[in-house]
Order: C-alpha cells, then sequence, then structure tokens
C-alpha cells in the first residue's frame, strides 16, 4: 500500500564518510532511498507552507487541507 510521506527539504543531505561524499535524500523523491537520485530538482518551485503529493510518474498536486 503506497504512504505518504511529508518532508520540507527541497534537497540532499550530504555526508562524508570517507573520501567521496554520499548524499542522502531529503524530499522523500528518490527512487533509490535512502541516496539522492536528483528527483528533488522537481521541488525547486514548491511554495513554503504548502503540502504537495506526487503521483508515481512523479506529478506534482497541491494537497487541499
Amino acid at each position: 500500500m503506497p504512504r505518504k510521506v511529508l518532508k520540507t527539504a527541497k534537497g540532499p543531505m550530504e555526508i562524508k564518510p570517507s573520501k567521496e561524499s554520499t548524499w542522502v535524500c531529503m524530499c522523500g523523491l528518490s527512487k533509490n532511498q535512502p541516496f539522492c537520485d536528483g528527483s528533488h530538482k522537481k521541488t525547486a518551485d514548491e511554495k513554503d507552507g504548502v503540502v504537495y503529493e506526487y503521483d508515481e510518474e512523479g506529478h506534482r498536486k497541491e494537497v487541499k487541507n
């Protein structure tokens, strides 16, 4: 069953455990969880304080409260 995950971050978090950085998804959209796959680029124009829902194809709609 699908679930909704509410996230506020609009970009990945960098972790530097060794010589190479590891990027962890903070937006909840990556298909390669917990790692970033660049999907956060879809969130760049989201408005603060608005809740959005993304479908499996990455289409966004605003959730009315």
